[in-house]
Formats: C-alpha cells, structure tokens, sequence
C-alpha cells in the first residue's frame, strides 16, 4: 500500500476521508464500582492484555487511561517476527501484513577514504535468516496496533472500550482481604480531567490490578517497585519525516556510521515515502538530561544531513519528532508480593511494558516485549478468574517475565552502546563488526530466542529428542500443513489463537493411524474415556470437549491417503448446540510444496510425539505419543477440578 503522499495523516488509510479515518473510542460514563481486572494505561501492553479479556464476558475488566484518546501518531514502531505471530492469535496479522513497511533487508554504511568526509555503502544483508517464522520483520506506526486491538475489543463478547481523561491518585491492597480469591482487595482512586466532570474522585475495587501506565507508572510507585539501572548518557533524536533525498537507501533500513558527525538508524516507514530517522546527539555530561539542550526539530535535520553526506535530505514536513536519552533499567519483580513472602502472599498487583523494564529503541524490544508481558499474563489471569487454575499460578509471571527482560536488556545495552560508538567520542566500532553483531543476534532482535526455564508450567527435557525443532520453553515454531478433511493448506501454529485454551500436538508415528493398535487410536481412547485424562478430568459438564484443552493431529501419510471416517472419532468432535461435526483437528504433512513437518521440526517418525503448548503459544513439554500418564501428571501440576 502507499499513502502519505501528501501529508501524513493518521488512522486507517483505506478510508479517504482523512477526517473518518479515526474510529470513536472511549466509554461515557463513571467508572464500575468493583471489577475482576482493572487495566492502568492504554499502550501497548494495556492493550494486549484488555483485547485478550475481552474475549471473555463472565470476567469484568476495565481500562483506564490518563489521556483523552487513543494515540494518532508517532512512538515505537517495530514489529518483530514473535510479535506477528501473535497478532495472528489476535486476529489481525493479515492487516498489519497489508498496511506495513517490510524489513527484508538491511545496509551498512562507514566512512569512505580518510579525509573524504562523506560515507560508502559497507555491506547489505538479508534482515531475518531464513526460516526463523513464517511472518517478516515489519514497521508500523503504534497508534495502528493500538487501532487493531480496540477493533478486537470493540468487537468482542465483552464490547470492552477504555476510560480516558483518568489520572490515578492513589492505590492501595487491602492484605487482610487479599488471600481470599473472591475478594475484591485493590482499591484505586481515579481524578477524572474532562471538562464536564474535571476534579470527580472516583473510587473502583478490584480483584487484580496491572499497571500498563509506562516509565513514569503510579501503578508501581504504589507496590514500591523501582526501576534500577545506569544511563548511557547518551542523546538521541528521532523523528517522522517526508523528504526528498538521493540517499540510495532511503527505502532500506540502514545503520549509519558517519566520519566524525555521529551515527543514523534509518527506518523505512508505511505507505512507501514516510521514513523514520533516528540521529545521535553529543553525550551528555555526568547528571545532565536531554531536556535540557533544548533541541528543536531543525537541530535534528541539519544533524541528520551533516550525517548522509554527500548525499542531500530535503524535508517537507515532520510528523512526530522527539528527544530521548539511552537507558535500559529493570524492576526487580514484576508484582506486588516480596520476595520472601511469596508462599504466604498472592499477588494482587502486576506490572507490565514499561512500568517494569525500559529499553533504547535500537533494538526494536520495548514494543514488542511490553507485548508479550501481557500475553504471558492474560490467559495465567483467565484460569485464575475462571477456576481452572488455582491463584499461586500468578507467581510464574513476574518469575518468567522478569528473566527474559533482564536477558533482552543486556542485549539491548550491547547493541546501544555498539551503535553509539562514533567517531565524536574518539573511536569508532568497524562497522564489520556491527554488521557481525546484527547477523549473529538477529533471534533476539526478532522475538524468538525467548526461553522459559522448567518450571511449573514448563517441563523437562527427557524427551525432547522426539521433536527437536520444537524446544521446550521456546515459542511453538510454525509449518505449513494440510488440512486433511478439506485439503487445505494451513499453518499449524495459527490454530493457537488468544482464546486461553492450552493445545496437544499429536505427531503420529509411522504406522497407519486407522489401525486398531495404533498409538494415535490409543492415545485418543485414553484422551476421550480415562478418567485421567487431563481432557475430561478439567473440561466441565456441558462444556464442548475442546473448551479448556484443544486436541489437534498430524498425520506422516499424505492426505489422499487418510479417510477421515476411519479416524479416531475423538478427533470429530460434536460440539456446539447442535452437535456439529469439527473437522479442522487433523492435518498432513504439506507434501505437495514438499514442506514436510516432521523433516523440518525433527520429529522422530517412528515413534510421533505430543507436543503441549500453551496458551501463549510456548512449547511447555514434549512427551511419547503414549506417555499418557506424564501428560495426566503434567496438567495435574497447575489446573484446578471444575466446580
């Protein structure tokens, strides 16, 4: 798609009048009184977290937030791969994938001869290595993620819209209440700023509070949360710009080392002529914030353009610009129960995306990760809400999400601090060196080298020599499949939607899984008839069978070679109020494009396996196609009987 020709305007592209472009959002009204999850902030991760609820109508979620509307332009724009694959559980990947700029490659630029004082191309790579998701690296303006998960909201079972023009004043645990699943012990007190009602306190009780409210969080201040860590001292400027240039690789993103002017980071943006250019500013002194420098937008063009020389950069107009200073600081834990009363105290309290850890922008990981913080969180505070898990299985958040932030901040510092290294300072990295750094660590700027270490919801490694392309605590890999009752060619990880459920891939061993004796048949009679069967045992009465666990198939044989009435008929399940037939649980290997599952994930052919994912789309164990007692022991860890 290419729009912006003339004049950035925010909202939906596909609409041509600028001013319907901007879908309403917001609910009228006070706030409720009392509320199963109140959500503070609308970014990112506020978002993710309420689109995620939304989904489910018998849990009371609200979502607040201290401007007066959704964003329309400007902050982060990165999506990584990981994050792709998680719009598509949400729904909309398709329309991310339509309206943003891909990432297929990326330039490397250097000083040219001593003395020449203008810069030369130094190298050009692939910007994803092959294989690593089925979904590209891609760019696009927050304020459209922020778009597609109020869409989600808004079209919902729970028709969830935000709150704004709320400032949080106070919050507060009531600790003697907070052992009680069923009460209600966070109590906040809201300002209300809109003109009509400015200066109203409102007051909303609830069970669990996450706060999404960024660097500045009042949610965190309130638990006595602290962000820690040390300042690069190091500026940077980035703004949003139509421009005409002869810079050859305005439409790639570029990392560029100057000689002597300071480094640019150049991201191509949506529509095919707006660009995003970050610029490096002098350090700061000891102590000394970038406020106050006083930089204006005309500072950051004429740095930018001393920076492309020879090449010119005429700008036209600025869409959003600001000034940032580099810093990657971590919160010690992620909720409100201390660390040496975490078997005595639940948490209550939770914080996510920035209010937890910050990031530099160079990596692309603030977006992306705040993100998943509250994916990882959102299906945990489902079971718990639901009663399919018993409350202690909050604690894994702040014990998973904290170790992956910490990780991908330590990265993020070296990466920073590698593109920083200009020649202002006295030195400057090789940009062979950088481009090494880029290759190497391209998983992490991607969203895949994420790993959860065993735990209770992530189990051991005895077998994971049966499916060695699917690393336990590692996010489910995607592979073409085919459908085998319709001959439709699929993905396998898109049947993972956001929906909570926990999912089983039965990858059949070599023999023919119309057969009697088969380990298909076997496992799917213990699935369907065992009373321990993790299926049964945690699926209420009246309940479809796939409510809480959804069982899926994949057969070696070609799907031509299957007749789908001779399969096990617990892979046909009747659901529904009719009764209706579910065709979609069995699928082939994607011969045809030779696109083989079993090759390209590692599967042992002659045994199969069960691969368990959940519902936030990691693989949390690998078993035996008959381990149906470890599969049995494994739920019985974490779900809770139906009441």
């Amino acid at each position: 798609m290419q729009f912006h020709l003339n004049g950035y305007q925010p909202g939906d592209p596909e609409i041509s009048d600028p001013d319907e472009r901007i879908a309403a959002s917001g609910t009228p009204g006070p706030l409720p009184e009392e509320v199963d999850v109140l959500i503070v902030g609308c970014g990112p991760a506020g978002l993710t977290l309420a689109a995620q609820l939304s989904a489910f109508p018998d849990i009371r979620t609200c979502i607040v937030d201290q401007k007066n509307g959704p964003l329309f332009r400007g902050q982060a724009d990165g999506i990584a791969c990981r994050t792709m694959e998680m719009f598509e559980a949400f729904g909309f990947a398709e329309r991310v994938l339509k309206e943003a700029y891909w990432v297929n490659e990326t330039s490397f630029w250097k000083a040219g001869e001593k003395g020449s004082g203008r810069i030369v191309r130094s190298g050009r790579i692939q910007d994803t290595e092959d294989g690593l998701s089925e979904f590209p690296h891609v760019i696009l303006n927050q304020a459209r993620v922020h778009d597609f998960f109020l869409d989600v909201m808004r079209k919902s079972a729970a028709k969830l819209e935000p709150h704004y023009d709320r400032r949080l004043i106070d919050l507060s645990v009531n600790a003697a209440a907070s052992s009680d699943p069923s009460s209600h012990p966070v109590i906040a007190r809201f300002e209300r700023l809109d003109t009509t009602h400015e200066g109203q306190i409102e007051t909303i009780r609830a069970r669990y509070v996450v706060g999404c409210d960024g660097a500045r969080s009042s949610v965190r201040k309130s638990i006595g949360r602290v962000l820690a860590g040390d300042s690069a001292n190091h500026a940077w400027g980035v703004m949003d710009v139509l421009a005409i240039t002869d810079f050859p690789d305005i439409r790639l993103k570029a990392l560029i080392q100057s000689p002597g002017e300071g480094s640019i980071v150049l991201i191509p943006r949506e529509g095919g002529y707006l660009a995003r250019i970050y610029v490096e500013l002098d350090k700061l002194d000891a102590g000394e914030r970038v406020s106050n420098r006083s930089i204006t937008s005309d500072y950051l063009i004429a740095a930018a353009q001393r920076i492309l020389k020879p090449y010119t950069l005429e700008v036209k107009e600025i869409a959003w610009w600001s000034v940032y200073e580099i810093g990657q600081r971590l919160c010690e834990k992620f909720d409100d129960v201390p660390e040496d009363a975490a078997t005595e105290r639940l948490p209550r309290v939770f914080i996510a995306g920035d209010a937890c850890h910050t990031h530099s922008p160079k990596a692309g990981q603030g977006m992306n990760v705040s993100m998943q913080d509250a994916f990882n969180l959102g299906w945990k505070l489902v079971a718990v809400l639901r009663r399919q898990s018993a409350p202690h299985l909050l604690h894994s958040y702040s014990a998973e999400r904290q170790a992956i932030a910490k990780e991908l901040i330590d990265f993020d510092r070296e990466w920073a601090k590698m593109l920083g290294a200009s020649s202002t300072e006295g030195r400057q990295v090789d940009p062979a060196e950088t481009q090494d750094y880029f290759v190497r660590h391209g998983r992490y700027t991607a969203g895949t080298a994420v790993r959860y270490q065993p735990s209770l919801l992530i189990g051991n490694a005895t077998h994971q020599h049966l499916a060695e392309g699917f690393p336990i605590g590692m996010r489910f890999h995607s592979a073409p499949v085919t459908r085998l009752a319709d001959a439709k060619p699929v993905h396998l990880g898109h049947v993972t939607k956001a929906d909570g459920r926990w999912r089983i891939f039965a990858f059949a061993g070599a023999e023919d899984p119309a057969d009697p004796s088969s380990r298909i048949q076997a496992l799917c009679a213990f699935l369907a008839n065992s009373p321990a069967s993790p299926v049964r045992k945690y699926t209420a009465a009246g309940q479809d069978i796939d409510s809480v666990i959804d069982v899926r198939a994949v057969f070696q044989q070609g799907h031509r070679d299957l007749a789908v009435e001779r399969m096990p008929a617990f892979l046909l399940p009747r659901k529904g109020r009719y009764g209706l037939c579910d065709y979609e649980k069995m699928f082939c290997p994607d011969l045809k494009s030779g696109q083989d599952i079993f090759e390209m994930r590692g599967i042992n052919r002659e045994r199969g396996c069960l691969v368990v994912v959940r519902p936030d789309q990691y693989a949390a164990q690998v078993l035996p196609l008959d381990g149906h007692a470890e599969l049995a022991a494994f739920f019985d860890r974490f779900m809770a009987l139906p009441g």
